[in-house]
């Protein structure tokens, strides 16, 4: 047997090849194959939920020592667009790295350095996690770019396995941390876990997803619980903001200056400057400068631990969550209510997706008519008020669960199932529409089009361009939303990128924020959900003129529109209402989309959505004018919430400063 022959052999002999499930609302969805010898690790991973996921190989290599010396990754994103990177560590020292996004090389950089690809696996985590371990250093230096960190934060027998595991906490790499588990014996990696949902666990030990799931919650809650005690600022007695503009959301202006008091949790008063002579406040917060808003609701969240504190760092002080598993947001409501957490007020949607390859995996998918019903009726005897429908629910399904959900008073709304145009969902009693692309959709889809599938995404990008919307079809469709009182959740921002960013550019919907993100965070952001030529960006770029010309047709019509996001918590509701403004929606008429019309198509606008007295002091106090300068619902300077009978106040910066972010603007004094 020749030489090379004969080290392949031997190299086969000792590789260790792993298999992983990946889950999917605990359902298998995909799988990661590791194939590990001395030096060497090959990666092949992949999965399919909502019709869409990425496929992509791996190999990465180290020297004797531990250090990494190579890494090669290709393959597809969840969207579509091409993984293709490498990096390597020459003789000389040198590194080189290369991907859609940047390349570059450094002379100097330190052996202990580790690799952080754009878009890496679940074993690469793992991989990483075992390097930062054997470096056994405060802090490990990452290429191209960061600082990163490892802690242990638990750890887990699982019974009957003879196996420990250790849950160890990444910090670096996101605003917040990221979780992976290893063996204790040889810290191989385990799993990486997303709670409620599943992850990629190794094959065999897939019924362990959930015990994983609860341990990793806890520390994540333990984290959450230290800084719900050292962050706010409780607000006893009487509480003034002086001389401040506030916004008269139900109006749509801004009045003032005047002085707002808060008492007990709660909006007590509203009078000119100085007229309250004797009222001795226990707090003083000046408002010279500044406008005093209502609470911002995102109404299209999918809402996850790590996105509480990004939101009241914002001014997003209520979320509607439209999918999600039960338990769990039910869970984190909970806490979040009893002030065991910080976060925003929670409303949920109730999710129902059909079954079909394409699924998106749920509670409830229901693969036929009188199941579909029944979760109907869960939902409504959990007290949900609005459901969620989605992409594989059969058409013909859609009339009688409007009509059964109705008899039971829940409002029906979401994606328009396959196989239907938008029209014909709200002549089936859709209340809401849920995306721009799905309500573009309605002028370009044909018969036995599947947008179970990227066709919702790609057709509009490839065919929306050439609408003409002043024709009578968009014109009769438009008056039909109108008529019908039908809501639109236009969710701009989680379009914005994929229609117009092109590899290596920055994301326009963080741009304006980026600088004060961590850096690894920057990198990730050039990197493009979608490929684009030349060619494909001047089309899809004219596309998403077009929908942003419809988002102004709907709002001048008088359609009823709500500001979601779907995307980055905080920050993209900040965007949302920058891009209304950019398509011609007055700036006063978009606070009000974020606050009136969030609390009233939540049913909560009893509660919350304006600043009038007996309201919740659920508010934002920013630098500047929002209704002169969109721009200035990114100064926030403070937010308050109401709640167990007091006001409490969150310093943004701190906030912020906790997740790694810089701060934008300074808080507010309280005297």
């Amino acid at each position: 047997m020749k030489l090379p022959l004969l080290l392949a052999a031997l190299l086969a002999a000792t590789a260790q090849a792993q298999t992983y499930t990946v889950l999917c609302a605990r359902a298998e969805c995909g799988q990661l194959k590791v194939s590990e010898a001395p030096g060497r690790v090959e990666v092949d991973y992949r999965y399919r939920n909502n019709g869409r996921g990425p496929e992509q190989k791996e190999v990465l290599e180290f020297a004797a020592d531990g250090s990494w010396t190579a890494y090669r990754t290709e393959g597809v994103s969840t969207y579509g667009a091409r993984i293709d990177e490498s990096f390597e560590r020459q003789a000389d020292g040198r590194v080189l790295w290369r991907s859609p996004v940047d390349r570059g090389e450094r002379p100097d950089a330190p052996r202990e350095a580790v690799f952080l690809p754009v878009q890496a696996s679940p074993a690469w985590a793992g991989r990483l996690a075992q390097s930062l371990l054997a470096r056994k250093a405060a802090h490990t230096p990452a290429l191209p770019v960061g600082q990163l960190s490892v802690d242990k934060v638990g750890r887990l027998a699982l019974p009957g396995r003879g196996l420990e595991v250790g849950l160890y906490a990444i910090q670096g790499l996101d605003l917040q941390p990221s979780y992976v588990w290893l063996r204790e014996d040889d810290h191989a990696f385990f799993a990486k876990v997303d709670p409620g949902w599943g992850g990629t666990v190794l094959q065999g030990f897939e019924a362990d997803a959930d015990r994983l799931g609860e341990a990793q919650k806890a520390a994540e809650l333990a984290r959450l619980q230290r800084l719900a005690r050292e962050l706010p600022r409780p607000l006893p007695g009487l509480t003034v903001i002086e001389g401040v503009r506030w916004f008269d959301a139900n109006a749509a202006v801004m009045r003032g200056p005047s002085d707002v008091y808060l008492f007990e949790g709660r909006i007590a008063a509203i009078t000119a400057p100085g007229r309250f002579k004797n009222a001795a406040p226990a707090q003083r917060i000046s408002g010279r400068g500044r406008s005093l808003l209502p609470g911002l609701v995102d109404m299209h969240a999918h809402l996850g631990a790590g996105d509480l504190l990004l939101d009241l760092a914002s001014g997003v002080t209520a979320v509607r969550d439209v999918g999600n598993s039960n338990a769990e947001l039910a869970e984190l409501r909970g806490r979040i209510e009893r002030g065991e957490v910080l976060g925003p007020r929670v409303a949920a949607n109730g999710f129902i997706e059909g079954k079909s390859p394409f699924s998106s995996q749920a509670d409830f998918v229901p693969d036929n008519l009188p199941d579909a019903l029944a979760a109907i009726d869960w939902y409504a005897a959990h007290g949900y008020r609005q459901l969620k429908l989605y992409n594989s629910i059969r058409p013909e399904w859609v009339k009688p669960m409007v009509a059964h959900a109705r008899e039971l008073g829940l409002r029906t709304g979401g994606h328009v199932p396959a196989f239907m145009t938008a029209r014909q969902a709200v002549e089936a009693g859709f209340d809401e529409l849920h995306h721009i692309n799905q309500v573009t959709l309605n002028f370009l889809v044909g018969k036995g089009d599947d947008t179970r599938t990227l066709l919702r995404f790609n057709l509009v990008g490839d065919k929306a361009a050439d609408l003409k919307l002043n024709d009578r079809r968009t014109q009769d469709f438009i008056a039909l939303l109108k008529k019908r009182g039908t809501v639109v959740d236009p969710t701009m921002t989680a379009f914005e990128a994929q229609y117009t960013q092109r590899q290596g550019q920055p994301n326009p919907s963080y741009d304006m924020v980026a600088a004060n993100l961590p850096a690894v965070v920057q990198r990730s952001l050039l990197s493009a959900e979608v490929d684009m030529d030349d060619a494909k960006a001047r089309r899809w770029g004219a596309s998403w003129q077009v929908m942003m010309e419809l988002l102004r047709r709907l709002h001048a019509a008088g359609v009823p529109l709500v500001s979601g996001t779907d995307a980055t918590a905080g920050f993209a509701l900040q965007r949302e209402l920058e891009l209304y403004v950019k398509a011609g929606i007055p700036a006063a008429q978009a606070l009000k989309i974020a606050t009136w019309n969030g609390a009233k198509y939540s049913d909560r606008l009893a509660e919350i959505g304006s600043i009038e007295r007996g309201k919740r002091a659920d508010l934002v106090l920013v630098d500047g004018d929002p209704v002169a300068d969109i721009r200035a619902i990114r100064r926030v300077a403070l937010v308050i919430q109401g709640r167990d009978g007091q006001a409490h106040a969150l310093s943004p910066a701190t906030l912020y400063q906790s997740m790694g972010i810089l701060p934008f603007v300074p808080a507010a004094d309280i005297r």
